[in-house]
């Protein structure tokens, strides 16, 4: 027999991108003599890879090669530096020149006897998933927000439209869906409020089309007369998120994060930095803030980032910098090159250190870092988790309101109050350091919570642990259907 031919296929987005990785990885560790390829669009392939002399080239490091694909727009897109219009035509270009481009990739591996035998389609990535069905490759969902964003969507394409519609205008609305905690309309995704936006709009489009295409896999294989739920790898941990994975019980599910390759490569040989940096699309800022940690005190340090993808405004930042100013505190703060051109100056506090990207996990992880003031994306979350650093918790739009609804659940830190426009202001961020970083009970309490947290992560990742063993669970289920 051919060798297992595995192809993780992602959105061009550092968000996408990272955990995309993490599962190449741990693909390839888990099935010696296994191919596996992660296919991203050619714009991030371009940016993943610099220096290549064809910047197209597909590229081999190591147990994982790199194909992209093409989008339609090799040059990048921006969802945020764009209009209503814009985003619905690069929308529609994503889904046709993608699938075309995709299907060529697949083709192309054929001829060079490299046939695929299964993908593995991270969201939003609908078409890969009619591709691969088209011609009788197995698949598999890669869902890389929580199991419980899983379980919502799920709900909420099935029978809860238009119960959260109708009460879209009301935060405090409480909605019940089977096996989850009732939500307040506040701690939904932002798409099901958010009906102004035509920008948000589109990217919902390909959520809805994601579990459209897990639908139809239930219904061929209903139709087959088979048994085989469809399956979905979730970035996410057993422990964490138990509920969840009972709400779904159409879906076989398997828990296998946190896809955080760093946590995984911890300690071998060769695979320290470059780990971390294969596959970033930006550049890690020189300034040396890993060594600036170290002269810092333990729990001293507020670390600062919204992430690789919204524009922070040029008064939230305004905001933050007040507010990080009255704290006292040192601070690092992640500013994005690309998030500059409103002349912010980082100039004027000493205290404090400005970068446009660095290392996550090795900054959360340093004993300096005494509390994370985060967007709540997904692998931000997941990452302060698994290094036990608490959590100011400032969700923008998606899923980053049901994160923070997690964070405040899990005990690791708090949601801080924002104004309508999600402007957190300087003194509700200088309240809410004050609150986790002192000594008095609830910030002990949330430290705490931390670091218990940090370690039932490190037991699930642990040989042995929860998350490799539902891998394994997977690859053997897979092969048996083979």
């Amino acid at each position: 027999m051919a060798p297992q031919h595995f192809l993780v296929v992602a959105f061009p987005g550092q968000g996408h991108i990272n955990p995309a990785r993490a599962l190449a990885e741990r693909l390839a560790r888990a099935t010696p003599g296994a191919r596996v390829t992660l296919s991203a669009s050619v714009s991030a392939h371009r940016r993943m890879f610099p220096s290549l002399a064809s910047p197209d080239d597909e590229v081999h490091d190591g147990a994982i090669s790199y194909v992209p694909y093409s989008d339609g727009y090799d040059h990048g897109f921006s969802l945020f530096a764009c209009d209503g219009d814009e985003a619905q035509r690069y929308v529609e270009a994503f889904g046709r020149v993608g699938r075309e481009t995709f299907a060529a990739v697949l083709d192309r591996l054929a001829a060079r006897g490299r046939p695929i035998t299964c993908v593995v389609y991270a969201m939003l990535m609908w078409w890969a998933a009619e591709v691969a069905r088209e011609r009788g490759v197995p698949r598999a969902l890669y869902w890389i927000q929580p199991a419980t964003m899983l379980a919502v969507y799920y709900h909420y394409f099935h029978g809860y439209e238009r119960l959260v519609t109708e009460h879209a205008a009301e935060p405090g609305f409480t909605v019940s869906m089977p096996g989850l905690p009732p939500m307040a309309i506040r701690d939904l995704p932002s798409f099901f409020t958010n009906l102004t936006d035509r920008r948000l709009v589109a990217a919902f489009g390909d959520i809805r089309r994601t579990f459209q295409q897990l639908d139809l896999d239930v219904d061929s294989s209903s139709s087959a007369g088979g048994s085989r739920q469809p399956m979905v790898l979730v970035n996410t941990v057993e422990e964490l998120e138990t509920m969840a994975f009972a709400s779904v019980p159409g879906l076989d599910v398997f828990p296998v994060g946190p896809a955080v390759v760093s946590l995984f490569t911890e300690g071998e040989s060769g695979t320290s930095g470059t780990a971390a940096a294969v596959g970033d699309l930006f550049e890690h800022d020189e300034n040396g803030y890993m060594e600036w940690l170290d002269t810092k005190p333990a729990r001293s340090v507020v670390y600062v980032s919204f992430g690789s993808m919204a524009a922070v405004s040029k008064r939230q930042k305004d905001e933050l910098k007040r507010g990080l100013a009255a704290s006292g505190r040192p601070y690092l703060w992640v500013v994005r090159n690309n998030n500059r051109g409103d002349g912010f100056d980082d100039a004027g506090d000493e205290r404090g250190m400005v970068v446009g990207w660095c290392d996550q996990v090795r900054v959360l992880s340093h004993p300096a870092v005494g509390c994370f003031v985060t967007h709540c994306g997904w692998n931000s979350t997941l990452e302060t988790v698994a290094c036990g650093a608490p959590v100011v918790a400032v969700p923008q739009w998606s899923d980053q309101d049901t994160n923070a609804r997690l964070v405040v659940q899990w005990g690791i830190g708090v949601r801080a109050a924002t104004d309508v426009d999600r402007v957190l202001d300087a003194e509700e961020l200088a309240r809410c350091l004050e609150l986790i970083m002192d000594d008095r009970e609830e910030g002990a309490a949330i430290r705490a919570s931390s670091a218990a947290w940090k370690a039932k992560l490190q037991q699930a990742i642990a040989a042995g642990g929860s998350s490799g063993l539902n891998l394994r669970t997977f690859l053997d289920q897979f092969a048996n259907d083979a």
